[in-house]
């Protein structure tokens, strides 16, 4: 069996060391401390030494001069030699409390505890003397300071190792003691003891493992040596060269099995113990140093006695332990010539190690996708199809470095010499070809086809060259027969050349990838400008001839027409390319009249957008082209109009006319200023006749989008200074007009378009058009009458809070998937912040947002985000109408109830837990701070209860009114009341007759001047008319005689301020 599989602590090597030896019994008689200072410090050491100096400030211990680190770590380190030479118990003295000291210990070794007392008692001292109050010691406080302590205590145990490796470490002494201290102290229950302990002994071990691959290369130059000395003939072979080789190769090895004991007791007795331990940096330390070990020494340390261990720690529960496995195994795998002893350790763990590219900490991903591609270049076989699968889909992360890991990976796993030589022998002209259709290939096979960006992103840095060769793909589009490529290939190289270049041109990565923009390098930004001539200088001869070839295939020409925006323009004037200008806007006039397709129209409006840009010298040229389309378009549209409408019966081919041209100048309305050829006027016509006959859905949609468009660029001139406004005025009330009765069309694409279309010119056309100094504006505002709001509401109610049953039925019985169901919704939580937006700025009334307020539960899922926020919204602007559209839109959900279930309530019910939990939700949208909100709850508190109180039962005054269990509602927002406000609420429930537990003790107190008889500032300002068949704002119980509706005397503030204001 393995002993990767072994998950117990087996043998590590052949040899056994003397692990942890008391060291009473193995040291040698010291000398006599006669001469020495106080506590075991020698005096007049030198001024780099480790004891008392003359001046003051200077360091006087191993711990301060390390952890100033003024001095090199090889005086330091000769300092203490020379002096373990002259005394080693004092020397060794030193180095104990340099330990202890590096711990954060206080306390002190004296050398009566160091002579006369074992190591496990010394420890058990200074765990005494251990100051616990703080959690914090040198290797784990933070600041430049200590960051270079830990450097300069790493690098001391390394110095000291490699200036004694000749002759101190094997006196059985100094190694032996400090070996037997560290292994105690990293056996403590003290963490800063087990910590700083296993630091000093990793250390410790890993410059124990350079002497020992030192040895063994002198072993092996000493054994070649002797044998080529052995070999010579009798009469030149030297006899005694033989002997002094022959005992120098004995020391050596005696040395080197000295060495592998220290090894031997450091590994058994503090690292077995340690890579597991409860702190994630002790079991860091521990994994960071075997692989250090592994790669030095890997002819004794990289086999499955070690790789076990780092195999095991992969599973850690630690990000940083499971980053310090993959680094070590990382180089391992660096070393093509290791892979052989790596191939048991790869078999056993590299399940694993896969399953890490998914980590969820994404730097444990990265590095574990690099270890990946490391064994991928070691050993093709290691890795099956699946595995290699299971990397290539994280091209497609959001999180940049995890994805350009992965694209390092699909790079290596195509190679590109073998594909170049492949290509070669096929005959082709590009080296780059068949890599370029392996990419397509592998494009289509993920069939993520709108994440071409994101590959192209992953693969930028690790195939450059290979994305850049963009004469490649166009010999391969541009190729006959057409068979080398298919369709849907041909697509997606289109698609993937886009978007080369813009990453080329743009340089930085897509949206969802990265920060934001950063700022770019010298270099970067001169490789960014000279790829952009350079696709500017293909592109311009290239372009035409592609569209030329896809002229009649809507996607790719949609594609190919995205180009343009990032050339270089000036290259046209400059490198007199003119010409091919000519022929650019020529095949771009045959896509507009070749297509009707939206985007391919839209993506050629954007193209002539660019190409008139007025810094370019091109521009003229192309705003005739572009003029000279508009003219035609437009005459064109005239005559299909008057065609249509003064025909008696209007033909298909009469309606397709108008239909095809007005989608061609609605795309170019978006992006240019087509006002002077007077759109607005046909595009009305057409409207009104769409409406009056209920006919032509799709032409009323286009036309409803043109003349949008009109008003706009309308708006723009008078901004600037242009025609008057009384046109204008004229133009938008008439369009709204046609919009509110577009609400009312059977077809729904129409209804929405018009809502989308009211909403926004509401908004722009508000009171806020003014602000900035616009104040000659003014005659442009518009405000939205009753009837109008409560049109909006409507469409609202009936089109966005729907049930799934009734979306189905208003998608004419077809079956959506998955897809078409998340547009639908996304369509319907823009027709709701639409609406949500005239709320929030005021254009329209805020109690309409009751019948929004009191679906938030309900429809949580779907629009929770939006109603919260308007929510939140509407109480900045005003907090006391708020609070009373709060409570309104409780009392329409009570009303509801009443309506379904009788006055008779079971109030243990779903429906009134329901309410109850709406109201909860919205108290704790008030917040903590009761002063700020005092008024707007206690207003709250003051409509609830006159609403719970407003009716009579028709048995008789004697009887509850039937709106009491909305005191059970009102209860939720009790808490937000202060003290004070409590027993004036209680004050106002007991003069109903009812009895209120907080009114103990308060029925003395006076209620002058109290929020409850402020009626001024409680007045609610005008509301809506209640909408009719579909809001509940007045939908009361039928079981209520009219008579005691009449007999009520309204209170100023409750409910009827709403309703018959």
């Amino acid at each position: 069996m393995s002993e990767l599989d072994d998950t117990g602590d087996g043998k590590t090597k052949k040899k056994r060391g003397r692990p942890g030896r008391p060291p009473a019994p193995s040291k040698k008689p010291r000398k006599s401390p006669s001469e020495k200072g106080p506590m075991g410090v020698q005096r007049g050491r030198k001024a780099n030494g480790m004891a008392q100096q003359n001046g003051e400030g200077d360091p006087v211990t191993l711990f301060e001069v390390v952890k100033q680190g003024k001095s090199a770590m090889q005086s330091v380190v000769d300092d203490w030699i020379e002096s373990y030479r002259q005394d080693r118990d004092l020397a060794l003295l030193d180095l104990i409390n340099f330990f202890i000291q590096c711990s954060g210990c206080k306390g002190t070794v004296r050398i009566e505890m160091f002579r006369n007392m074992q190591n496990a008692e010394i420890i058990r001292k200074m765990t005494e003397e251990f100051d616990e109050d703080s959690g914090d010691y040198p290797l784990t406080i933070s600041g430049p300071l200590w960051k270079k302590f830990r450097y300069n205590f790493c690098e001391f145990i390394c110095v000291l190792i490699r200036q004694c490796q000749y002759s101190i470490i094997y006196d059985e002494y100094m190694m032996d003691t400090v070996i037997s201290l560290l292994t105690g102290l990293s056996d403590s229950q003290v963490r800063a003891f087990r910590h700083t302990s296993t630091l000093a002994a990793m250390k410790l071990m890993t410059a124990l493992v350079n002497v020992a691959l030192n040895l063994s290369i002198n072993q092996d130059n000493t054994q070649r040596q002797y044998e080529a000395e052995r070999n010579k003939m009798a009469g030149k072979r030297a006899n005694e060269k033989l002997e002094l080789l022959l005992q120098r190769r004995k020391e050596l090895q005696e040395n080197q099995d000295e060495i592998e004991n220290m090894m031997n007791s450091i590994f058994k007795g503090i690292f077995v113990h340690r890579y597991r331990d409860a702190i994630a940096e002790i079991r860091a330390i521990c994994i960071e140093e075997i692989g250090v070990w592994m790669k030095m020494y890997s002819d004794a340390f990289l086999n499955d006695s070690y790789l076990k261990y780092v195999g095991w720690t992969l599973h850690d529960r630690v990000r940083e332990v499971r980053l310090k496995c993959l680094k070590a195994l990382q180089n391992l795998y660096t070393n093509r010539e290791l892979f052989p002893k790596l191939e048991l350790f790869t078999n056993r763990f590299k399940d694993r190690i896969v399953s890490m590219t998914l980590d969820k900490e994404y730097d444990v991903a990265v590095e574990a996708i690099r270890l990946v591609t490391l064994i991928l270049q070691g050993s093709e076989d290691a890795l099956s199809n699946e595995d290699c699968e299971n990397v290539y889909h994280l091209v497609y992360s959001a999180h940049r470095p995890v994805a350009v890991a992965a694209g390092e990976f699909l790079h290596r796993k195509h190679d590109p010499q073998a594909e170049e030589a492949l290509a070669k022998r096929r005959g082709r002209s590009s080296p780059n070809g068949n890599l370029i259709r392996m990419l397509v290939l592998f494009f289509l096979e993920s069939e993520l086809h709108e994440h071409a960006a994101y590959l192209v992103d992953s693969l930028w840095e690790s195939s450059q060259e290979l994305l850049k060769d963009w004469e490649c793909m166009t010999e391969l589009l541009l190729e006959e027969p057409v068979q080398v490529l298919l369709d849907r290939q041909e697509s997606a190289l289109i698609e993937l050349t886009v978007c080369t270049i813009r990453q080329a041109a743009e340089a930085h990565p897509p949206v969802g990838r990265g920060t934001g923009k950063r700022v770019l390098t010298a270099k970067e930004r001169k490789m960014q400008i000279d790829d952009k001539n350079k696709l500017t200088e293909h592109f311009i001869m290239a372009l035409p001839m592609l569209l030329s070839k896809y002229q009649t295939d809507a996607e790719k020409v949609a594609n190919l027409l995205q180009i343009p925006q990032y050339f270089d323009l000036d290259v046209y004037s400059a490198g007199r390319m003119e010409k091919h200008l000519e022929a650019l806007l020529k095949q771009i006039k045959f896509v507009v009249e070749k297509h009707t397709d939206t985007e391919v129209l839209e993506a050629c409006s954007k193209t002539y957008c660019i190409l008139c840009s007025e810094e370019y010298t091109i521009m003229n040229r192309v705003d005739i082209a572009h003029s000279q389309l508009i003219d035609e378009l437009a005459d064109r549209f005239s005559h299909s109009v008057e065609e249509l409408l003064q025909g008696e019966e209007a033909d298909d081919d009469d309606i397709y006319n108008v239909l095809s041209t007005l989608k061609r100048l609605t795309a170019f309305h978006n992006a240019h200023d087509l006002t002077r050829w007077d759109l607005f006027g046909n595009c009305y016509r057409l409207l009104r006749t769409g409406i009056e006959q209920g006919s032509m859905p799709e032409q009323v949609l286009q036309a409803l989008q043109c003349s949008h468009y009109s008003i706009l660029w309308q708006l723009v001139k008078i901004t600037e200074g242009a025609p008057s406004k009384v046109s204008l005025r004229r133009v938008v009330k008439s369009f709204l007009a046609v919009c509110q009765q577009c609400l009312s069309n059977v077809n729904t694409p129409v209804k929405e378009q018009a809502f989308m279309l009211l909403c926004d010119l509401l908004m722009i056309f508000s009171h806020q058009l003014t602000t900035g100094s616009r104040e000659g504006l003014q005659p442009l505002v518009f405000n939205p009458d009753s009837t109008l709001q409560n049109e909006l509401l409507n469409f609202i109610l009936d089109h966005v809070f729907i049930d799934q049953d009734d979306e189905n039925q208003s998608m004419e019985g077809d079956e959506e998937d998955e897809a078409n169901k998340i547009e639908a919704l996304h369509k319907r939580r823009n027709l709701l912040a639409a609406f949500s937006k005239l709320i929030i700025y005021d254009i329209v009334d805020m109690p309409a947002a009751a019948d929004i307020f009191k679906h938030y539960m309900k429809y949580y899922n779907d629009y929770g985000d939006i109603i919260k926020e308007t929510l939140s919204k509407t109480r900045q602007t005003d907090k006391i109408l708020c609070a009373k559209t709060l409570i309104l839109s409780l009392q329409q959900l009570f009303n509801e109830l009443i309506q379904d279930q009788g006055p008779n309530l079971d109030r243990t019910s779903s429906h009134v837990s329901g309410i109850k939990e709406l109201a909860r939700r919205f108290a704790l949208t008030f917040g903590l701070d009761q002063i700020k909100t005092r008024e707007a709850v206690a207003t709250l508190h003051k409509d609830g209860i006159e609403f719970a109180f407003k009716y009579q039962n028709p048995k008789g005054p004697e009887y509850p009114p039937p709106n009491l269990a909305f005191l059970e509602v009102l209860c939720e927002f009790s808490s937000k009341l202060l003290r004070q406000d409590k027993k004036t609420v209680c004050l106002k429930v007991s003069s109903h007759g009812l009895f209120c537990v907080w009114c103990r003790g308060s029925a003395e107190e006076s209620v002058e001047g109290s929020w409850m008889i402020r009626n001024d500032t409680l007045q609610t300002p005008g509301a809506l008319q209640t909408p009719q068949l579909t809001s509940t704002v007045l939908r009361e119980n039928p079981r209520q005689a009219a008579e005691h509706l009449s007999e009520q005397n309204s209170e100023p503030g409750s409910e009827s301020d709403y309703v018959h204001k």
